[in-house]
């Protein structure tokens, strides 16, 4: 009989259109929260997970900028190097080591007349983009492993064969083809065959096995000191790092545009999502606080009738207990609401991504679960704290 009482005083005494545009409020800031939290989670998986990793866009080579001050003197020193092996956002670095003797290659077929003078690089196995087990090299090998850009392949099918009369060669062919590699430096020649393995999209230059780079370094260089290297190869989780993109133009280091023309728009993305997840904040605090008036208005509009209910007996506990039961459990309604609204989003952005090639989870994440329960608690200790004051308040005036 009690609660049916309290329902019928607090529904005659409590606006409900107030109380309405308070429910609104709050679930226009909770689905505005979910969601900030929501894209931040989907953010994170577009950078780390492995289905979005790209081979090719986390690595990346980095040479200073070639200015009129620094012509001739292009070299990293030890000191940029160890600084650069120090930065949260570098996993890893791999030294490209120059040839510093003259080199040609030409290929052993007549059907096939190319000719050019070349140069080569090596770099740590582990930055190789290549899978071959053939990478390997001593002076008894019978062939040069080489990996080419496919760049390179790319510029003779569709330039060099048509102006010079030569056919156009597939991948496959091509490391068909036996091809004579020519050295020459410190007044000795050597030649040997040489065979292309494979063909890397990481780094445009021609590769050989270091075995092989340091054994014809030390036998045809010209200059038998050791030479700091003018180019490496940094790996890092998040090439489009505003951080990373800030540190190498502060340096006078650049690298590959295309892999880092994205850190300005991570730079936009974080402000979005910041002032998503800022404006969420502000609307919650506003609508915990327009429905802790309301709670309190409603109680106050009724404060006579509670107060009587207090002096003829019945216990301020249960009363407490009703009211919390009366505008509490919208609230839950509010978040499950949020959620759904939340996981339709999410589900559809899932859909429209899968078809550009986006692997996104179709699922929204487990700190979204995480948010809306401590939203839910958050708004539950609003509730009981206006309730227990109001309550406190009309026993001490009894």
């Amino acid at each position: 009989m009690l609660e049916q009482l309290l329902k019928k005083l607090i529904k005659n005494s409590a606006g409900q259109t107030k109380f309405v545009m308070a429910l609104i409020g709050l679930s226009v800031a909770i689905v505005l929260i979910l969601s900030a939290v929501q894209l931040q989670s989907n953010y994170f998986e577009l950078l780390h997970s492995k289905n979005n990793q790209d081979s090719i866009a986390n690595f990346l080579v980095v040479n200073k900028a070639l200015t009129d001050q620094n012509v001739g003197a292009s070299s990293l020193s030890e000191s940029q190097l160890s600084d650069l092996k120090s930065q949260p956002f570098i996993e890893s670095i791999g030294t490209l080591t120059s040839s510093r003797f003259k080199a040609s290659i030409q290929s052993n077929s007549s059907l096939f007349p190319f000719y050019t003078d070349i140069a080569f690089e090596s770099v740590p196995e582990e930055f190789i983009d290549v899978s071959t087990n053939n990478w390997h090299w001593d002076e008894h090998a019978s062939y040069l492993p080489i990996i080419v850009p496919n760049q390179f392949l790319d510029f003779y099918n569709f330039q060099y064969s048509f102006s010079q009369n030569l056919p156009q060669l597939t991948p496959q062919v091509v490391k068909m083809v036996s091809f004579k590699v020519t050295l020459l430096g410190t007044g000795q020649q050597t030649s040997m065959n040489g065979r292309v393995v494979g063909f890397s999209n990481r780094i445009s230059s021609m590769l050989v096995p270091q075995s092989f780079m340091d054994w014809a370094n030390n036998k045809f260089a010209q200059a038998s000191t050791k030479q700091q290297p003018s180019r490496i190869i940094i790996r890092t989780k998040d090439p489009g790092n505003p951080a990373l993109s800030s540190y190498l133009k502060k340096e006078g280091l650049i690298t590959d545009a295309d892999k880092t023309r994205f850190s300005k728009y991570r730079q936009v993305v974080d402000l979005v999502v910041n002032i998503s997840g800022i404006t969420g904040l502000l609307m919650l605090s506003f609508a915990l606080l327009i429905f802790s008036l309301f709670i309190q208005l409603t109680i106050a509009s009724c404060k006579e009738e509670i107060a009587l209910l207090i002096l003829l007996g019945n216990a301020p506990k249960s009363l407490g207990k009703f009211l919390m039961k009366r505008f509490f459990s919208a609230n839950i309604w509010i978040v499950i609401v949020g959620i759904v609204v939340v996981s339709i989003a999410q589900y559809a952005l899932y859909s429209w991504l899968i078809d550009k090639q986006i692997i996104l989870s179709p699922y929204i994440s487990l700190y979204s679960i995480a948010a809306a329960f401590l939203l839910l608690l958050v708004i539950a200790w609003m509730n009981y704290s206006s309730i227990q004051k109001y309550i406190r308040l009309q026993q001490a005036t009894k």
